[in-house]
């Protein structure tokens, strides 16, 4: 049998469940597997005679049927994969004898606008993470359909978003479900479930909700499971094994368009070139440098040409995507971006332009250009930029010297540029990208970076640009 790490989904006729179940049970529970087969291949009564040893060659057909379907190892004989492989939870609705990819009756929205509502939270996130999960997960679906999606604070959306105990649900919830979803139209007040038992977490350490929201809201469009093992909405969940792509596999693509038809563009998303590993960046090169660097919400961004690194957590790997997964207006190789702890935005600059970019919204009104600033008419473009939420200023290098940008007034304070070296001393390579935490700066320059103390006005480390990311020095 392949090898995935088994978190197998489960589903009723006209709804939608993702399943918990890492263990491979290694003993055969006879009753689950009689109950099984009784239900969807009306074999119950002979499950008993064939786990015990006695071969029901009925069983064996529809096992290998079941195997060949999800695109499993096929049995030959009896053995443990048949075991795991029926004793694993899989999904209500029969696996086998079913071969379409949306709901049987078609089920889909009528209209290409969409509203959703994220009712409450769960304790196991930050709001944040929440919110930008299910940003991340609605784009996905977005970029490749003619649908958008607006969201609402209050009042009915229709896409209704909560967490909840599974114990709350109208109906009876299998022991090892994630989430649950509906179908289009229907006729219930709330539509995507997930349960607040479960470990859900940013990476892949737990149960990564982004991959289940994007799978959930799937269904909720219309799209039933695949049996393609790379698609995002085959059977079975597993970590994606390149997390900087799109979940989005061809199967997905063309499965959700033959509801909702192609974007407005004569883009063919069915064709898009997927990046090889080899063409992808090292993040412990020891080579790496940075276009530019900034925090968000208590994250860190690395920039690189088409990337950025997210680094979620001190003690978390950080995670490589590709910039246009997240802000497709977005230009790559930016010059700088700094956070306005402020007004909880950040700032991407790019040649003599910039853009303000809330979660994964890139906002209204831009790019804008960097004249607006104050910076002078014969700049073209800035190194970096940070802005220290401590004494509310902005900091724009260029070279040798440095303007300085008051938050409160949005206008530059009198008396700059400055030289760099005067109020940074020992900050003497060309910066790269800078970015304030727990109370240092952090110029990069290159593959290196200096820790400068602001209180003391000396620099206290020199280190590896990666080292951020996990790389030893």
């Amino acid at each position: 049998m392949k090898n995935f790490i088994i978190i197998v989904l489960l589903c009723l006729p006209v709804s939608l469940a993702y399943p918990l179940d890492k263990t491979v049970i290694e003993e055969p529970n006879i009753d689950f597997v009689q109950k099984y087969l009784k239900n969807y291949y009306n074999h119950g009564k002979y499950m008993k005679q064939f786990v015990r040893g006695n071969d029901s060659s009925a069983v064996v057909k529809n096992i290998q049927e079941m195997q060949r379907s999800l695109r499993l190892k096929v049995m030959q004989k009896r053995e443990s994969d048949i075991q795991n492989v029926t004793l694993t939870p899989i999904c209500g609705v029969p696996p086998i004898g079913y071969f379409f990819s949306t709901f049987p009756d078609q089920r889909k929205w009528s209209k290409s606008t969409l509203t959703y509502r994220i009712m409450n939270y769960t304790p196991k996130l930050s709001s944040y993470a929440v919110d930008s999960a299910v940003e991340r997960a609605l784009k996905l679906w977005e970029a490749v359909t003619p649908l958008t999606f607006t969201r609402l604070y209050d009042g009915e959306a229709d896409i209704m978003i909560s967490f909840m105990h599974r114990d709350q649900e109208a109906f009876a919830v299998p022991p090892h479900a994630l989430a649950f979803a509906f179908s289009p139209r229907s006729t219930l007040n709330e539509h995507i479930h997930f349960y607040d038992d479960i470990w859900w977490t940013e990476d892949y350490s737990g149960i990564n909700f982004f991959y289940v929201a994007a799978h959930e809201i799937g269904h909720s469009l219309g799209l039933f499971h695949s049996n393609d093992p790379e698609a995002l909405m085959y059977t079975f969940y597993k970590e994606p094994k390149d997390q900087s792509q799109s979940l989005l596999s061809q199967d997905d693509v063309k499965n959700i368009q033959s509801l909702y038809g192609p974007p407005p563009s004569s883009f063919d998303y069915t064709k898009a070139p997927i990046s090889r590993k080899s063409e992808l960046l090292s993040r412990c090169d020891s080579d790496l440098s940075f276009d530019a660097v900034t925090t968000m919400r208590g994250e860190i961004f690395f920039f690189k040409g088409r990337y950025f690194w997210r680094k979620m957590h001190m003690d978390h790997k950080p995670v490589l995507y590709s910039i246009s997964s997240h802000w497709p207006s977005l230009p790559s190789k930016l010059d700088a971006a700094y956070e306005a702890h402020t007004k909880d935005t950040v700032f991407a600059f790019k040649g003599n332009q910039f853009w303000a970019i809330k979660l994964l919204d890139v906002q209204a009104g831009y790019p804008r250009s960097i004249y607006t600033l104050g910076l002078p008419p014969n700049m073209k473009k800035i190194d970096a930029a940070f802005s220290d939420d401590y004494n509310r200023k902005t900091y724009f290098f260029r070279r040798k010297k440095y303007w300085r940008f008051d938050e409160d007034s949005q206008s530059m304070d009198p008396g700059f540029p400055r030289l760099i070296t005067n109020d940074f001393p020992g900050v003497e390579q060309k910066i790269d990208a800078v970015f304030k935490m727990s109370g240092y700066f952090y110029f990069f320059s290159g593959p290196l970076q200096i820790e400068f103390n602001p209180n003391n006005k000396m620099v206290t480390k020199h280190l590896r640009s990666n080292s951020w990311l996990g790389c030893e020095a």
